[in-house]
């Protein structure tokens, strides 16, 4: 039995403040408000679209319907998610470095066909078998179904299942689950609200410590 190693996706494999940033700002020019610093549209990241909608038009003193906010933003999205947005420097080796003695999921708050396309994009999709987006059945992170899904389809258990994310939404997630942690440091998840450290985590301070952490948990799992 291999092991099971799940990731988040934005601010984990992939940097992509930048276009959700755009994103956000242009659909809050369609209302006539001004831009949002990018470092404050990151911070509401993490909960899935429609909460990102929701906070950015708080942010901005914007009252309009949630929901046709969202459809802006989705619509707005759809024409430049891949604009600036890029995998992580080391993101990529570390990947493939393990996807031969590992089994690999993503497991994000993100719509499910966004993230297939971005893992497409940068030749990523055959290296996870499992893509579990946060419009799934399952429901969104911190309901740690999604990740349980996965351990189960793998074969693998909690205890040697690690999940890789850079917020403390990721962080709840596994802990609901069971699962060992990999926090992404250098992500922007923590921008809003900052991880409470138990110290039984692994740490990535920078990308590059990525691929050392998932060889060390894959050797003693």
């Amino acid at each position: 039995m291999r092991p099971l190693i799940a990731f988040d996706l934005d601010g984990t494999l992939v940097d992509s403040r930048l276009d959700l940033a755009e994103t956000a700002n242009e659909m809050l020019a369609r209302y006539g408000a001004g831009p949002l610093p990018v470092d404050t549209v990151a911070g509401y990241v993490g909960d899935g679209v429609r909460q990102l909608v929701i906070r950015t038009l708080e942010g901005a003193g914007v009252h309009a319907a949630p929901e046709d906010a969202q459809a802006a933003f989705v619509d707005i999205y759809g024409r430049r998610f891949l604009n600036h947005t890029r995998p992580y420097t080391g993101i990529l080796e570390a990947v493939h470095d393990v996807e031969g003695i590992a089994r690999l999921g993503v497991v994000t708050n993100k719509p499910e066909a966004f993230s297939r396309e971005i893992l497409v994009a940068f030749g990523l999709a055959r290296s996870f078998e499992w893509v579990i987006g946060g419009d799934s059945p399952f429901g969104r992170k911190p309901d740690p179904s999604g990740l349980l899904h996965v351990i189960r389809e793998s074969g693998s258990t909690p205890g040697r299942t690690l999940f890789v994310g850079d917020s403390a939404v990721d962080v709840e997630t596994a802990r609901r689950a069971g699962t060992k942690i990999c926090v992404a440091a250098y992500g922007f998840g923590q921008a809003r609200q900052p991880i409470a450290l138990q110290g039984d985590e692994y740490v990535a301070t920078a990308p590059g410590d990525v691929a050392g952490i998932l060889r060390e948990f894959i050797d003693t799992h």
